[in-house]
């Protein structure tokens, strides 16, 4: 953007939302595989709609019983929340479609005599840092998602009532010579039970704003421009008013528009699938760059051909009068990275189940765990890149 002043909008979805929903599942299904066995590969797609949860997809891996997965999708749906009349974890009609992987896609992904494991899909995955906040996260998307987690977190402990897990909201900011200023607008729209009407609604749902959001970026933020459910009730809500599916909210997985997205989504696949496995190496490689303080904001790109260990192209774009570094830090990332779909994942240790968790309130900027959730947010390599 060459103009020095502008509004930027970025907007996030709770787990409660349809397509969360079938994220969640979706990722549950690559974790209790991964658990049993780390090189399994699937690919699981979920449909959600009232009363009714549809899995399908391609599995290689250990055998597990219908029944279980079954079992664990109504655990994920008792989790986010869910026992209403249209859509509960009790009464909800499952099916799962589950197969075989097509031994056409093994036979270009496995490793075999002298040839390295290859993509599981051919594709172009972005990576991207930015110093707006401590997470090095575009500030919109940041605070977008924190406003829907705290509401969840307080949701489920009891010390929100009346509100249900379907949610969404979207934070605008004015931004000034690249760097945000201050909010703008911001709205939310938040399923609740009959018993509330919107004024309390409003009264109880503004607090998460001021929680989220630094107070600096709120002094000049208008009353008149915090929408709360502008439409109206919102009482019927989740997969019972609105069906949904893996792989839609892929800007929200990601950095809500501030950076190009590659169109492959990253739930319900394993890690041989660069979709998910790249994006996730060049988010590292992005903010580790921008960590060290090698530029204020980084893009990466890499391409991936289908059965192709190595990536076709490495594209590098720092902030503006940083492009003389670039030729430096390509060449960092060539001497101490290990690219390949094996080497993502040994790095990153992406065999292990830890993909549930990141099924909402984004993929990127959360905090890395000890039980290996995350890995790829870890600035443990700024040293490589002090230039």
């Amino acid at each position: 953007m060459q103009n020095n002043k502008y509004l930027f909008t970025s907007e996030s979805v709770s787990e409660g939302h349809p397509d969360k929903v079938c994220d969640r599942i979706s990722d549950m299904v690559v974790d209790s595989y991964l658990s049993k066995d780390p090189v399994s590969r699937v690919a699981c797609e979920t449909l959600t709609t009232t009363n009714k949860v549809v899995l399908a997809g391609e599995i290689r891996g250990p055998k597990i019983e219908k029944e279980e997965i079954i079992s664990k999708v109504r655990d994920c749906i008792k989790d986010i929340g869910y026992d209403q009349e249209g859509f509960s974890w009790q009464t909800a009609n499952i099916e799962t479609h589950l197969h075989e992987q097509s031994a056409d896609i093994a036979m270009g992904v496995d490793s075999k005599d002298n040839k390295d494991e290859g993509a599981g899909d051919q594709g172009i995955m972005f990576g991207y840092a930015c110093n707006e906040t401590d997470e090095l996260m575009p500030a919109p998307i940041h605070y977008s998602h924190k406003i829907l987690r705290l509401m969840a977190e307080d949701r489920k402990s009891g010390n929100l009532k009346g509100i249900e897990p379907d949610s969404k909201s979207q934070v605008t900011m004015f931004y000034e010579n690249e760097k945000p200023v201050k909010v703008t607008s911001v709205v939310i729209s938040t399923q609740h039970s009959k018993d509330l009407n919107q004024e309390k609604v409003r009264e109880i749902i503004i607090p998460y704003i001021k929680k989220s959001i630094p107070e600096n970026f709120l002094t000049d933020l208008n009353s008149k421009e915090i929408y709360i459910n502008p439409t109206g009730q919102f009482i019927i809500g989740g997969p019972d008013g609105d069906t949904g599916l893996t792989g839609r909210k892929i800007i929200v997985d990601t950095y809500g528009g501030a950076a190009p997205h590659g169109g492959g989504a990253f739930s319900g696949k394993d890690p041989t699938k660069v979709d998910r496995s790249a994006a996730y190496a060049s988010r590292y490689l992005a903010k580790n760059i921008v960590a060290a303080g090698v530029t204020e904001k980084c893009l990466i790109q890499l391409a991936y051909a289908i059965g192709v260990s190595k990536p076709l192209s490495v594209f590098i774009k720092l902030a503006d009068g940083d492009e003389g570094k670039v030729d430096k830090v390509k060449k960092v990332i060539e001497q101490n990275f290990n690219l390949s779909p094996r080497g993502i994942r040994e790095m990153l240790k992406l065999n292990n189940p830890i993909y549930e968790i990141t099924s909402a309130y984004g993929h990127f900027g959360r905090k890395p765990t000890i039980n290996g959730e995350f890995t790829w947010e870890k600035i443990d390599k700024i040293d490589l890149f002090k230039l």
